[in-house]
């Protein structure tokens, strides 16, 4: 059974939008001027979760945002990401834009949850914070992966938007990542 797995960069008060600043965002470029000398460090993180994936679960925007930068690029990272397969939540999109990519049209939570049948290992789902909304209303989170950022935007999208109910979760890892990022892998508290 597939395990699906949050993984995403946050502010210190959960803002995920436009971290290279490449949106346009008033506050965007986060990522790179908060986080620039742990950068090197937090890249072998993400190397590190990229080797023990099984497959990628995004939405449309972020299928696109991915294709258009990793595709050129080689590597180990590079390799690895391209090389996985993907599944990419649209409602709209006939042809996925990343490598080894399938659309999953039908009811997001219907396809989420045979795909986690279907799978074993780690599904990821990188950037796809809408995606991820509706993943954690439904309970198909099995776990939360937040690299901190040390920044409070005060304004943005944020990870997590409003629930039906209450969604306990326990930390059950926490390091830092170079001098100043914090990595924090919660899981869902299913019997609260």
């Amino acid at each position: 059974m597939g395990k699906i797995v949050i993984s995403t960069n946050v502010s210190l008060d959960g803002v995920v939008q436009d971290p290279d600043g490449e949106e346009g965002f008033r506050l965007g470029g986060w990522f790179g001027q908060f986080g620039a000398e742990d950068l090197e460090q937090w890249a072998k993180v993400s190397l590190e979760e990229a080797l023990g994936t099984e497959a990628l679960l995004l939405g449309r925007r972020s299928d696109e945002w991915f294709a258009a930068r990793w595709l050129s690029r080689s590597g180990q990272w590079a390799d690895r990401l391209n090389s996985l397969p993907k599944y990419v939540v649209s409602a709209t999109l006939e042809e996925a834009k990343w490598s080894n990519s399938t659309v999953l049209t039908g009811d997001v939570v219907s396809e989420v949850s045979k795909l986690k049948q279907e799978l074993d290992g780690d599904i990821v789902v990188y950037a796809s914070y809408q995606l991820g909304r509706t993943l954690i209303e439904h309970d198909l989170v099995d776990e939360l992966r937040l690299v901190v950022f040390p920044v409070v935007l005060g304004a943005g999208e944020r990870l997590f938007g409003e629930t039906s109910d209450k969604k306990p979760m326990r930390l059950v890892d926490a390091k830092t990542v170079g001098g100043g990022l914090a990595f924090l892998t919660y899981q869902p508290v299913r019997d609260a």
